[in-house]
């Protein structure tokens, strides 16, 4: 029997595409803080001429896919992930763009082949956000480390090597 898994030590070779949107930046701002902190400290090159590390602002989560499934097509990356935030408000816009951020974020990843991590906040109020975002933890941080096991796994497998 085989047994495959992803590793968090070795990121060489990795390159890692990050889509962020920009409503709600005052959170997603803070997730990608932390994402990048972690890819750092795991040997991810973060600097501002990186080769290993792209990040793409789109304007909101609804856009999130499309950018994705740019990055995805150009066979660059072998692994991104998604930063958003969507704040329940008092209208149903809330369900319609949290529904269709995850639908068309798993549909490229799935297409595509290549793994996607679904770093979306999906909140009540902004204290629980930014609470997601640093306030208690970043889960930024657990993002970027998803990635990390995810890249690293997906060269690990048969199929992939």
């Amino acid at each position: 029997m085989a047994t495959f898994e992803g590793r968090f030590t070795d990121a060489t070779g990795l390159q890692i595409g990050v889509v962020v949107a920009r409503f709600n930046d005052l959170v997603t701002g803070k997730l990608l803080s932390g994402c990048l902190d972690c890819l750092a400290r795991h040997g991810v090159d973060t600097s501002e001429n990186s080769a290993q590390l792209d990040v793409a602002w789109v304007p909101g989560s609804f856009e999130l896919p499309i950018a994705s499934l740019a990055m995805a097509r150009s066979g660059r990356y072998q692994v991104l992930i998604t930063l958003g935030a969507v704040i329940r408000g008092d209208t149903p816009h809330f369900d319609v763009v949290v529904a269709e951020a995850s639908k068309g974020i798993s549909s490229v990843s799935r297409d595509t082949g290549i793994p996607i991590i679904f770093g979306v906040l999906t909140t009540d109020n902004l204290q629980q956000a930014l609470e997601r975002a640093g306030i208690k933890s970043n889960l930024g941080w657990s993002y970027a480390l998803q990635a990390l096991e995810m890249g690293s796994l997906m060269q690990a497998l048969p199929e992939n090597k």
